[in-house]
């Protein structure tokens, strides 16, 4: 049996608490206001519902109910919106993958829609959920599989075994969402039918399949050292062609990964969604980092593509600072990594054990 102990006390019982509150985001303008209630009716209504309700076509969620609307948006919902769910009916709405939506708009829409609800942001880690994965299966098997799938592939509820799903959905977001359900759809809240070990069970045998259908023991991968930065050391130069003098394309860096060229690929998100899913052979490098302890290790003769989830602002900022270092092989990933997911090109866990080590 693949069994987790809980780190600590506190940690199994800190769901029993209140949460803090996380500040509001930006108001939008009226007229934002506006495009975003337009674009909804427009591109979301057909399956979400006019009023946001859910469920009108191709098991599409809920776009109003409090327990979703209160974890945290933006991202659950923007992130979807602009890449889609592969494998599902959700289609990405930004246009830099072919969507009708420009980057502005996908973010109005998000904030139009919490806006819209009119509840309060709660406040979640991106701490794992500990749990014994082989009886979060039996669990999950007896009380969700009917409507989510035996796979978590979606029946008549939503496919919760994605991969782009599980890659930016949190621990403590898929546990909440079992705990208090969707408010005014199928999905029950299962904190008065479910103990809490066995929600903490469920949870992490579904993040258990963030890479298909074989068991892996989730731990925290170590950090790259120095050492490792370089992926094929004894590789030719990828010789991109550089969109704007700065941006490399998806399909042209895997090609350069498959064909064993020689690079140092950064990840300059938060390291916690570095352990969450990243390119294979990405080192984090925060944006916010250091440079003059994240930079140590790297030559200057060596290609250097950064990449960030939104999808460039972080990694244009990093290019940016080491560009001023006098480190001029350098690129961006245009795309972004979930413009990456969502165009098929593969991720890794950073806490699967096993894999790829």
């Amino acid at each position: 049996m693949i069994c987790i102990a809980f780190s600590s006390f506190l940690s199994h019982t800190a769901f029993a608490f209140d949460r803090e509150l996380r500040s509001p985001p930006r108001k939008l303008t009226t007229e934002q206001a506006r495009v975003a209630a337009n674009n909804y009716q427009k591109y979301c209504a057909l399956c979400h519902g006019e009023n946001r309700e859910g469920h009108k076509n191709d098991h599409a969620p809920s776009l109003r109910s409090k327990s979703l609307m209160e974890s945290g948006i933006a991202h659950q919902i923007l992130r979807p919106m602009q890449y889609g769910r592969v494998g599902t009916a959700m289609g990405g709405y930004l246009d830099e993958v072919g969507g009708p939506m420009t980057l502005a708009e996908t973010w109005d829409l998000t904030y139009w829609l919490f806006e819209q609800a009119g509840y309060d942001r709660l406040k979640f880690s991106t701490n794992p959920v500990l749990g014994d994965i082989k009886r979060g299966e039996v669990v999950y098997q007896k009380e969700c599989a009917s409507c989510h799938g035996s796979k978590g592939e979606g029946v008549t509820g939503p496919a919760i075994m994605n991969p782009s799903a599980l890659a930016h959905n949190t621990d403590e977001f898929i546990r909440h969402a079992i705990e208090n359900g969707r408010q005014n759809t199928p999905m029950v809240a299962f904190k008065d039918k479910l103990s809490s070990a066995d929600i903490d069970n469920i949870t992490a045998f579904l993040r258990s399949k963030s890479l298909g259908w074989s068991d892996e023991t989730p731990v925290l991968k170590a950090l790259p050292s120095p050492e490792d930065y370089i992926i094929n050391k004894q590789g030719d130069d990828p010789n991109f062609d550089l969109k704007n003098g700065m941006y490399v394309l998806s399909k042209d860096l895997n090609a350069a990964l498959n064909a064993n060229k020689r690079m140092v690929l950064l990840d300059t998100r938060v390291t916690s969604v570095w352990q969450t899913a990243h390119i294979e052979g990405a080192i984090p490098f925060p944006y916010y980092a250091d440079l003059d302890e994240t930079v140590a290790g790297i030559p200057k003769d060596v290609q250097i593509v950064a990449y960030c989830s939104c999808p460039r602002a972080a990694a244009d900022h990093t290019i940016n600072r080491l560009r001023q270092r006098g480190y001029t092989r350098t690129a961006v990933l245009w795309e972004g990594i979930f413009g990456w997911m969502n165009q098929g090109f593969p991720v890794r866990r950073g806490d699967i054990e096993g894999v790829n080590d």
